[in-house]
């Protein structure tokens, strides 16, 4: 895997997401963007799993359902922000040359 395409794995997913682990995932799905909602989709899947509000009567109330929507939500902006071994990006960032010639005017 392209040492580009790894920072921008650890940027979008925390730096202390398993390299090897990604690694392996990149080979085996070939696209930044399916490791990122790889993981995106199991992150959400185990925080589903477990209850989403807990309240312990007079004492305290516990909700993460704000993080199961910002969750959906990252998992949605990633359909805008291309990634880094996308063809759009990589065709986005090369430069061209244009040679330019003088003309004489009538």
């Amino acid at each position: 895997m392209p040492a580009t395409v790894l920072r921008r794995l650890l940027a979008q997913l925390g730096p202390d997401t398993d390299t090897a682990d990604l690694t392996a995932r990149y080979e085996r799905l070939h696209s930044a963007r399916a490791v990122v909602l790889e993981v995106q989709h199991e992150r959400g899947a185990a925080l589903l799993a477990e209850p989403l509000k807990v309240t312990a009567n007079g004492v305290a109330t516990i909700d993460t359902s704000a993080n199961v929507t910002a969750f959906e939500r990252t998992i949605a902006q990633l359909a805008d922000v291309p990634a880094p071994d996308d063809p759009a990006a990589v065709d986005r960032d090369l430069l061209s040359t244009v040679e330019l010639c003088l003309h004489r005017r009538r």
